[in-house]
């Protein structure tokens, strides 16, 4: 294997459920040493959300689907940091580490020592990234906070939906996390590595949300009008949103006049490129509605394929509105190689999605499939702390691993 970008790099992971483990698996993919440590009473909530569950090998139900997609390239340790040997033996694994992530609630880990302020003086040079909900200040920086809830304070399900709000079909504001907190943790370790030590990052899920507003947050803060939900319109680009045809939906995203006038002239219809109405994305916009029926009537004459086919030979972005399923199964998912194959220990088989960002000199690799819970505990502790076996036993039979 080719050794990955960040193959250099230690991360004691004290993350949970989806930001922070998203993050992890970044780094985890890009090459990091990812130790995530878990309780010992059934570790990550995530193994338990299902079904779906992989069966183990006695065909009894094993971790969950849900937890399966966040946690590759990660060694799965279990300490019990309620106990006093269990804070120590967390306390080394993060002094020997170059990055600590966690996602406790704000000063949940001072109690143990775990916290930045505890650890930084002994080891200066330490990355330590908090992802809270509303992070490390502000007068809500003590409440919890899940993807859901975040997506209706921070906006999004105001501008998403048809007539009432609607969440995201994914935990994007998770995924937005944790895409987030790995540049700001890779880019905290290109500081430390120019002679600028160590730093504390405060990742918020409500911070990250607002962030990814973008065009809508601007369109607000220009225009002053808030804006509204439009189904699958653009708020700024007509037309870009699915259209009903003969036999489904066909989804058209028209981005510059170019491809306007190329998109009339495959419905039969090459004056709209010149209509005042419709000559310009802006005159498109303010009158929306007419266009759109007009493009309704005649899309739904044709099926789907009809239209696909002429508007690709046209060089206009169109596509059906695929199914899980459809997407994984198409000519371009299998030539990317986007569903790929794991054996998990003492459970088999499990398809992942592929990591999409493609290196050419330091390529992303997946060198372990997603642990079982404390599957690695003796050889970390071995590996890192020099325990031997029969130490390693006596902690199990104490209660401070598993």
């Amino acid at each position: 294997m080719a050794e990955g970008a960040l193959s250099h790099i230690r991360v004691l992971d004290l993350s949970r459920v989806l930001a922070g483990p998203w993050c992890t698996q970044i780094l985890g993919d890009l090459g990091a040493d990812i130790i995530k440590v878990e309780n010992p009473d059934g570790g990550d909530d995530t193994r338990k959300w299902g079904p779906p569950f992989m069966a183990d090998e006695d065909g009894a139900p094993a971790d969950a689907a849900y937890y399966l997609c966040a946690n590759r390239n990660k060694r799965s340790i279990a300490v019990n940091m309620r106990e006093e040997k269990g804070r120590e033996i967390l306390r080394e694994l993060a002094l020997q580490s170059d990055v600590v992530i966690e996602n406790y609630r704000v000063g949940g880990l001072a109690k143990y020592g775990l916290d930045y302020a505890s650890l930084s003086p002994s080891k200066p040079d330490l990355v330590y990234c908090s992802i809270t909900g509303f992070g490390q200040t502000g007068p809500l920086a003590d409440q919890p906070g899940y993807d859901f809830l975040i997506q209706a304070m921070g906006g999004l399900m105001s501008v998403t939906g048809e007539d009432t709000p609607m969440k995201v079909g994914i935990p994007a504001v998770d995924l937005f996390t944790g895409v987030y907190a790995a540049n700001a943790v890779m880019a905290a370790l290109i500081a430390r590595d120019k002679g600028l030590g160590g730093q504390h990052i405060d990742m918020a899920l409500f911070d990250v949300q607002a962030a990814m507003l973008a065009n809508q947050a601007s369109n607000y803060f220009v225009s002053g009008q808030v804006p509204g939900r439009k189904g699958n319109a653009h708020p700024n680009i007509v037309p870009y949103q699915d259209f009903p045809t003969a036999d489904g939906r066909l989804a058209v995203a028209v981005g510059n006049d170019r491809q306007f006038a190329a998109f009339a002239s495959v419905l039969g219809q090459p004056g709209w490129a010149a209509d005042e109405r419709y000559a310009t994305n802006a005159a498109r916009v303010m009158h929306r509605e007419r266009l759109v029926a007009e493009i309704t009537l005649v899309l739904s004459e044709r099926k789907t394929g009809h239209w696909q086919d002429l508007l690709a030979e046209a060089g206009v972005p169109s596509g059906p509105i695929q199914t899980i399923d459809q997407v994984f199964d198409h000519p371009q998912a299998v030539s990317r190689g986007l569903r790929q194959d794991t054996h998990v220990t003492g459970a088999g088989a499990a398809d992942l999605v592929s990591n999409p960002m493609r290196l050419s000199r330091t390529p992303v690799q997946t060198r372990l499939a997603p642990p079982r819970h404390g599957e690695h505990t003796c050889e970390v502790l071995q590996e890192r702390l020099g325990f031997d076996q029969n130490l390693v036993n006596a902690l199990a039979r104490q209660g401070v691993v598993a």
